[in-house]
């Protein structure tokens, strides 16, 4: 039997662009837990407990810091579906578009975080700034489901860690006699998924909190940018014969 080929060219690029998501929103959630009062962004299961925890009356989270991020990851998220299904029907750089919106949010809550509170911590979590950069993130998490990269929904780890340790617990010695290139593709994004969450907070916590919020908010929301002109298709005079679908 031929041995499967390895991943494509567009498999390897997507593969990069959801694992820098991945870095960059566990950045946010450092930031945000760290510098703008125990509340989580862009991991929303977190906030579900907390508003869980506020309404029991236990633990040190109030009802509206934990209410506002959940409240204002839906509507990102409900906003991102309805915008982005629209672009796509229209043929549009969707994912390029999505990604500048998340961008542009980020933007809009470091210069909040800095016109209210100056160059350090959100003092008394500010909801504005908190809400934002929620809606920023559901817009992420729409963006990332329409991309639907297998195994890498850039905003949480847990799905990751249960796939690659069945994938292992099944086929054990794969690593060793050779992997198909389906495999080792999956492997690797799921890997990339769990690393890029530690690595984002990490880099969130070492580099980007001492900034403070409003800078911190800044540099991530600059590599978005980045990234979402990186992915924009190319103009109509140098538009190939038959251009690839829309996405990383």
């Amino acid at each position: 039997m031929p041995e499967e080929p390895s991943a494509s060219p567009p498999d390897v690029r997507r593969t990069a662009v959801m694992t820098v998501l991945t870095v960059l929103a566990g950045a946010v959630d450092a930031v945000s837990f760290l510098t703008m009062g125990k509340v989580f962004c862009a991991l929303a299961t977190g906030n579900v407990l907390f508003l869980s925890f506020a309404l029991a009356g236990e633990g040190d989270v109030p009802v509206a810091r934990p209410a506002t991020a959940i409240g204002a990851f839906l509507v990102g998220a409900a906003v991102g579906a309805v915008l982005l299904t629209w672009l796509a029907a229209r043929g549009r750089p969707w994912f390029a578009v999505g990604l500048a919106g998340e961008g542009l949010l980020l933007v809009l809550a470091g210069g909040v975080a800095v016109g209210r509170h100056g160059t350090g911590a959100v003092a008394g979590a500010d909801l504005v700034v908190v809400g934002t950069v929620a809606l920023a993130m559901g817009l992420r998490a729409s963006t990332a489901l329409r991309v639907h990269v297998p195994g890498m929904p850039t905003l949480l780890s847990q799905t990751a860690i249960a796939q690659l340790v069945n994938d292992v617990l099944r086929d054990p010695r794969a690593a060793l006699r050779g992997m198909t290139g389906g495999q080792r593709l999956a492997r690797t994004r799921w890997t990339a998924t769990v690393a890029g969450i530690f690595a984002g907070g990490t880099l969130g916590t070492l580099l980007l909190v001492p900034l403070g919020t409003g800078r911190a908010l800044f540099v991530i929301a600059a590599v978005v940018l980045l990234l979402a002109a990186a992915n924009l298709p190319p103009g109509p005079t140098d538009r190939p014969p038959t251009p690839p679908p829309d996405g990383p």
